[in-house]
């Protein structure tokens, strides 16, 4: 794999520049089009930091096509806002080889200020919350569950605010999410969201994967009054991939995202320091990057780098 970072994006020149997040800037291409160029910064507890994963951005953009390709398939009213991996007419040839396949033409919509998180196995935050109370983001928990249990009715839909850049995000009862978003749209958005992670759960299970839990986001179709998914789907950043074979109850198993991330900064005691503050030692970015490749090569059948037929 090559060596090159892109850490920031620069194409402010040729498009207009709507916003800069964790990973993400986002690009205004026209009215109802915007491009999403994926970088390679990587976040963990809120901080972005301060050097990236070689080609991460590449790997998250090609494994959203194509589970967006799978769900649209197999998941009937569901609509994505992916329009195309080809770069717009206005990024010049010397630019085109650095921002292809990391970047994505999506439809321009009304993001709901929520994000949908589908919860199939007790593990995380919901574990401590469970620890301490016996819920999850005020849900009541049947009692005498293990950590990394699946939970016995099935998967759970646990929403949580979605925060300013820097600001933590908070877990919320499905209720307060009615109060946010709407109750109509938030019944669309927890029965698609469980819709998909079902489908991609049993999908990567078949691969090897166990998908602990997952984040989706959706947006507003002003137009046509729809829910749509958005953003990144099914990817290490955004979800909890474990190894099936080595899944135990009553462990952590191994997984295949960010959590070796995470322990290392919960070791060293760098957890929620400011962005850019934390440099990832070579250690860290190796083992990261192995994970990566290798969720996307189980559960896609094929290396990244050979590219995919997503179109």
């Amino acid at each position: 794999m090559p060596d090159k970072v892109l850490l920031n994006a620069k194409l402010d020149a040729y498009l207009p520049l709507v916003a800069r997040g964790k990973v993400r800037n986002i690009y205004q291409v026209d009215d109802v089009t915007i491009l999403l160029v994926t970088t390679d910064r990587i976040s963990a507890f809120d901080s972005i930091m301060s050097n990236g994963i070689p080609n991460k951005g590449c790997l998250l953009t090609l494994l959203t096509a194509y589970w967006s390709r799978l769900l649209l398939a197999a998941i009937p009213g569901l609509r994505t806002h992916l329009i195309t991996l080809d770069l717009p007419t206005e990024i010049p040839p010397g630019l085109r080889d650095q921002y292809v396949n990391r970047s994505m033409q999506v439809q321009k919509l009304k993001p709901f200020k929520i994000e949908a998180i589908v919860r199939g196995y007790i593990t995380g935050s919901a574990w401590k919350s469970y620890q301490a109370d016996g819920t999850v983001c005020g849900i009541k928990i049947d009692p005498g569950l293990r950590e990394s249990e699946a939970f016995p009715g099935g998967p759970i839909f646990t929403p949580s605010t979605k925060a300013e850049l820097g600001v933590h995000d908070e877990n919320i009862h499905p209720e307060k999410a009615k109060e946010i978003v709407g109750a109509k749209y938030a019944a669309r958005i927890e029965e698609l969201a469980l819709t998909c992670y079902k489908y991609a759960a049993d999908y990567a299970l078949n691969r090897g994967i166990i998908i602990a839990d997952t984040k989706f986001e959706f947006g507003l179709d002003v137009a046509t009054d729809e829910v749509v998914l958005m953003d990144e789907i099914l990817t290490p950043d955004s979800s909890r991939f474990w190894l099936a074979d080595a899944h135990r109850v009553g462990e952590t198993p191994p997984s295949f995202d960010k959590q070796y991330l995470r322990d290392w900064l919960t070791s060293e005691g760098l957890k929620h320091k400011p962005s850019d503050s934390v440099k990832m030692p070579d250690e860290v970015v190796i083992k990261t990057d192995e994970k990566y490749c290798e969720a996307f090569q189980r559960i896609t059948g094929t290396d990244w780098e050979t590219g995919l037929d997503v179109s």
